[in-house]
């Protein structure tokens, strides 16, 4: 067209470029657009599992280790839990728009270019912030979509996983949040179902961004030095994994904001005594008992309570006092959901204080995130 426009004016357009170069180039900047573009969605998600903690600081419930009840902590750490992760996925993509964000033009097909061009101006009117330094390695290196696709990759795991939390979450048996009628569907034969159709359909789909990944590493590993035309596979797996992902981001963030806690499900599992067995073993060790052998005393203590079917919590002292002298009337202020949770004071710790101050510094990251984007 542009020929036809200016006659053999047109045809030296050409001169002094490469396919090669041209099509990397194009590759880098789609890269660092797309990284761009997935930084916002993540920063909007995490800004939702932000306000969630922040509207229910103070919602205690139950956590796990191994899917068994744990120790006593707060909603919010939950959720910050997953923010926290979004921030390292944020630090990822700003790595892979970083390796993606230097200018091949002048690289010729794999030997430079035989004209004198200006290639650090041509690298600031495209929008680089620095040139490739070799170029046959900047015609055949595809490691900067290798760096774009392990951020999707790993974001997308992360996505999975707190989607299969929010789909236990969402059972009967557990019973913690209550699932939001535009993001889930009924059975097509038992009207009394809801179904986490999105959390599922993420938790699905992170399949598809890990294999294209490895399709990306496959096509690869074997091939020789400079340009091979292998690489033309190399677009396909990354343009639908950015779709994919930014879709699923996006998916998630709506399903956060619209998603409520059973606040009564989520206070009454947390009030499970055996939650508080960690609590008993720190106040032994606050009378100067080893932790391993408070763990041991302890331990006895909830086997006998099982043993006669009740809450060790409600053992009188003199009972305690047949395990261990140690324990005083006081020991009763330290077994409390509330108790165990003010322990928690540490920074990222799950004590009310520790969590807000963890919301506090999550705000400010995330300005600093969205300035920049």
């Amino acid at each position: 067209a542009v020929a036809e426009k200016l006659g053999p004016l047109g045809h030296k357009l050409h001169t002094g470029r490469s396919r090669n170069e041209l099509v990397v180039t194009e590759f880098r900047m789609y890269v660092k657009d797309a990284a761009a573009q997935m930084r916002a969605a993540v920063a909007a998600l995490i800004r939702a599992l932000v306000a969630q903690s922040e509207r229910h600081l103070g919602l205690p419930m139950p956590g796990h280790t191994h899917l068994q009840r744990a120790q006593p902590i707060l909603y919010s750490h939950f959720l910050m839990a997953h923010a926290e992760a979004y921030f390292h996925d944020l630090d990822r993509l700003a790595a892979a728009a970083y390796t993606s964000d230097a200018c091949p033009m002048g690289s010729g097909a794999l030997a430079g270019c035989a004209f004198p061009i200006d290639r650090e101006a041509i690298a600031r009117d495209l929008g680089f912030a620095r040139l490739t330094r070799n170029s046959l390695d900047a015609v055949s290196r595809r490691a900067f979509a290798l760096d774009d696709l392990y951020a999707l990759a790993v974001l997308a795991t992360h996505l999975s996983r707190m989607a299969e939390d929010f789909v236990l979450f969402a059972s009967q048996e557990f019973g913690f949040i209550v699932l939001p009628d535009e993001f889930s569907t009924g059975s097509s034969i038992m009207p009394q179902k809801k179904n986490p159709d999105a959390w599922e359909l993420i938790r699905g789909k992170a399949g598809r961004i890990t294999s294209a990944l490895f399709a990306l590493f496959t096509t690869l590993k074997g091939l020789p030095t400079s340009y091979q035309r292998d690489l033309q596979e190399d677009k396909e797996p990354l343009f639908a994994a950015h779709e994919q992902s930014l879709a699923m981001v996006q998916v998630a963030a709506a399903t956060i904001k619209a998603t409520r806690p059973n606040e009564a499900r989520l206070r009454e599992a947390a009030s499970d005594a055996a939650l508080l067995a960690t609590e008993a073993a720190d106040y032994l060790v606050r009378q100067g008992i080893p932790f391993r052998d408070a763990h041991e005393i302890v331990g006895q203590v909830v086997k006998e309570t099982e043993r006669q079917g009740k809450p060790w919590t409600e053992l009188p002292m003199e009972t305690l006092w047949k395990f261990c002298a140690y324990f005083r009337d006081d020991l009763k202020a330290s077994l409390t959901v509330e108790a165990a949770l003010a322990a928690r004071a540490v920074p990222g710790g799950t004590a009310p204080d520790s969590v807000r101050a963890a919301i506090a510094d999550a705000k400010k990251r995330l300005a600093a995130v969205e300035e920049k984007t």
